[in-house]
């Protein structure tokens, strides 16, 4: 359902935070946010008196690429004036890491990754900018091991370092090892009481389906908002705005969306959000506003939002134009040229290998197999269902979050697969975390199945989860009797 995970489900792994404000590098889970919570009443009207206002005055707007740009070419000067030296090689890893999380683009991730490799050779020993930076590449490429590692060893010297265990929740949430991310998430919160920690351990309560007190450590998160820290702000309100649209609090959501907007207009992740919850209200009008809002420019949300707008013309009964931004979509996702290299051609070290970069190593690399199997799951052609079962089981072997769950037992029931799908579903469902779309789609398992006890459990606490579920939000999720 549209604000359960958001339409095309999670936005692109967006390793660290959607909201790339210099100086703030925050991992943000790729939350996709399954996220379940009946609030009970009384919960809800003692929180609904309050849209968490932002006390600060909202930031001027700034260009952030050409601001990172700036800052990447600074370094690489004073890499040439020294090039022995290693924390300019490891500032320069953190510059290219904005970048990618700006752009979307992620050739600027293979610079980092260079950079932090270059850095550790010069400066071997307490090098903690070039860990953290090889820990950020390998979460965006999936690796979550291999990111594990690198906060590690920054641990192992630094035991507090907030980066580091943020990276750790976020991994472990990734793998689905909800134990070991509630340990990290509470070593975060003792050490290091934030807004992104008490968010993060939000996001553990959320996975773990305790809804009172998801809600107790976002609203925690909020009361601790820096006027530094805009970036931060934005990412909390958006994700308990997600929370409580998936419980069916839509105006509860909506008026949090509309507050991070009011702080940073132009924020593509906001702007995805807020259109998939118009859409669950009907208001395609305004869903396609905020979508074509996000298209104008080459970014890591485009795809989210081409793959939105197809949905909005699948409700509104016109196929065409679905299909035209469905093959849009796809093709971003397939191009040779990830997105827009021409930008960066002025950038030492970009020309070069752009050339050697092919869409497929990107797709494989990138971890964008989930989101591409989702489009070709909502577009619905049956030649595409051994592609979208390939894509699902390499995606599995790397993370096991409810949503990628959700989206192998998808294709699985396409493929007429049903027991496979029950085991998957009952896979998700044990971690308790709470979400409508699976519920729902569990219950169509058990129907199929002729177990019309459990598909009727299902379906109640599909609805006790999110009262105002319906068939549109079904269709969206492709949650239809076959």
């Amino acid at each position: 359902m549209l604000s359960q995970f958001p339409i095309p489900h999670s936005p692109f792994p967006i390793p660290n935070s959607p909201f790339p404000i210099p100086h703030s590098p925050f991992p943000i889970l790729r939350a996709s946010l399954l996220v379940g919570i009946a609030i009970t009443t009384q919960l809800v009207s003692q929180l609904t008196a309050s849209a968490s206002p932002y006390p600060f005055a909202p930031p001027a707007e700034v260009n952030i690429t050409s601001r990172l740009e700036q800052e990447v070419s600074f370094y690489q000067k004073r890499i040439r004036q020294s090039p022995q030296d290693g924390l300019n090689q490891a500032l320069l890893a953190t510059a290219y890491l904005k970048l990618a999380r700006t752009t979307g683009d992620s050739n600027w991730y293979l610079l980092a990754e260079q950079a932090a490799q270059q850095s550790l050779k010069n400066l071997p020993f307490n090098n903690i900018e070039a860990l953290l930076a090889q820990a950020k590449v390998a979460e965006a490429k999936h690796d979550f091991d291999g990111a594990i590692e690198f906060a590690q060893k920054v641990l192992h010297t630094h035991p507090q370092h907030e980066d580091a265990l943020s990276i750790l929740v976020s991994t472990y949430l990734g793998k689905g090892q909800i134990a070991q991310a509630e340990v990290a998430a509470q070593q975060l919160v003792d050490r290091v009481p934030t807004l992104s920690a008490y968010t993060l351990r939000a996001l553990v309560n959320v996975a773990q389906g305790r809804d009172e007190a998801a809600i107790e450590d976002f609203h925690h998160a909020l009361a601790l908002e820096e006027p530094e820290e805009v970036s931060h702000s934005v990412w909390t309100r958006t994700l308990l705005a997600r929370f409580y649209a998936s419980r069916g609090e839509l105006n509860q959501g909506k008026q949090l969306y509309e507050e991070a907007l009011r702080i940073l207009p132009r924020s593509h992740f906001v702007l995805t959000q807020l259109a998939q919850l118009e859409t669950r209200l009907g208001n395609y009008d305004r869903a396609e506003k905020l979508y074509s809002q996000v298209v104008v420019s080459p970014n890591a949300w485009d795809h989210v939002a081409l793959e939105g707008m197809a949905q909005v013309e699948v409700l509104r009964g016109d196929q065409l134009a679905a299909e035209a931004l469905w093959e849009k979509a796809e093709a971003l996702f397939r191009q040779h040229e990830n997105i827009g290299h021409h930008h960066h051609h002025h950038h030492e070290g970009m020309s070069a290998f752009a050339h050697h970069h092919h869409h497929h190593e990107d797709l494989n690399t990138f971890g964008h197999r989930r989101e591409l199997a989702q489009l070709l799951l909502s577009r619905g052609r049956e030649e595409d269902l051994p592609e979208v079962l390939t894509l699902m089981e390499t995606d599995l072997q790397m993370r096991r979050d409810t949503e990628t769950l959700d989206t192998y037992a998808w294709v699985l029931t396409r493929l007429n697969r049903w027991e496979d799908a029950q085991a998957i579903l009952a896979e998700a469902i044990a971690t308790g975390q709470r979400s409508a779309v699976i519920f729902y789609r569990a219950g169509l398992v058990e129907q199929h199945l002729s177990n019309s006890n459990q598909a009727e459990t299902y379906f109640q606490q599909a609805k006790a989860t999110d009262p105002t579920f319906n068939s549109g939000d079904q269709q969206l999720w492709g949650i239809t009797v076959y």
